[in-house]
């Protein structure tokens, strides 16, 4: 079963469960709402879905609403940090974070800047090189319990960021930079210890870049990830955290438009994204109605 926002060809955006061919409605009027209730209090709205239809009948969002953000982590694996390392022009910041205390958090995207499954993402005009970043990513309610899991591409500019680490938040957040995959797992579904991350960047009809990571190497757990950023913080209508990357190519790859990134997450979901240059390709993102909220095709 996957937690998903979605419209009908007569409805504004409504959140239910897809379970196999069928979508189903739940309850609640926004993923903001039903992240606002407790987790035994979702479990048992998602447990009582209205009447199904068919999923190919529906249009599916990205599952983020309201006052919902995008956080993300960073360094939380061994090649993370060497890649950091290694791109960096200061690479002992990301050594020490690695294994001090507090990790390292930094928000990604306000809920109407993201982008899911079939949608583009982008590279930036401005850097030399940029790439894919695959992550498992925690969904948490405002009480800060993990409710379910999904796929976020964190896309990012490996150039800006190792030109100076504080150049991180033009590295991480601008239009396009944000993909997450149309379902979110429930949490009680899925155990998260040891999953297959695979990642596959076609060009040209052929793979031109594959990495894969388990789940089993993350150095900070998400749970403990998911505290840091309560401890000062507030989401009322809860939030996304991306767990960080273990997959990172060499400094010799980078994305280019037309390539076509796959990312898949064993028991979690599929997230497929074509790569675009620059932000006048989202303008359709700020859409105020989501039933126009399409790319240009």
């Amino acid at each position: 079963m996957h937690l998903v926002r979605y419209l009908t060809p007569t409805s504004g955006p409504q959140v239910g469960v897809r379970d196999g061919v069928d979508v189903s409605p739940v309850a609640v009027g926004s993923l903001g709402e039903l992240f606002g209730l407790s987790l035994d209090d979702i479990r048992g709205l998602l447990s009582r879905p209205g009447p199904a239809m068919a999923a190919a009948d529906v249009r599916l969002l990205p599952p983020v609403d309201r006052r919902m953000e995008v956080w993300a982590a960073g360094v939380t694996y061994e090649r993370s940090r060497s890649a950091r390392m290694e791109e960096s022009a200061t690479a002992d910041v990301y050594s020490r974070v690695y294994d001090a205390t507090r990790p390292e958090l930094f928000f990604k995207a306000a809920a109407w800047r993201v982008v899911t499954d079939g949608e583009p993402v982008s590279i930036r005009r401005d850097s030399q090189l940029n790439v894919p970043e695959p992550e498992l990513a925690a969904v948490a309610n405002a009480f800060g319990e993990i409710v379910g899991w999904t796929v976020c591409d964190d896309v990012s500019s490996r150039s800006i960021e190792g030109d100076n680490p504080l150049y991180l938040p033009q590295a991480k957040v601008y239009a396009g930079s944000c993909a997450l995959a149309t379902g979110v797992r429930p949490a009680w579904e899925v155990d998260i210890t040891s999953l297959s991350i695979r990642m596959d960047v076609t060009r040209g009809g052929a793979v031109a870049w594959s990495g894969q990571v388990d789940t089993g190497s993350l150095h900070r757990q998400p749970d403990d990830l998911v505290g840091h950023l309560f401890a000062e913080e507030q989401f009322p209508d809860g939030v996304v955290l991306s767990t960080g990357t273990g997959i990172v190519p060499d400094m010799d790859f980078g994305l280019t438009a037309g390539d076509t990134v796959t990312i898949t997450i064993d028991q979690v979901g599929t997230l497929t994204n074509p790569v675009v240059t620059g932000k006048d390709t989202f303008t359709w993102l700020a859409d105020a109605d989501p039933r126009q909220r399409r790319p240009p095709s």
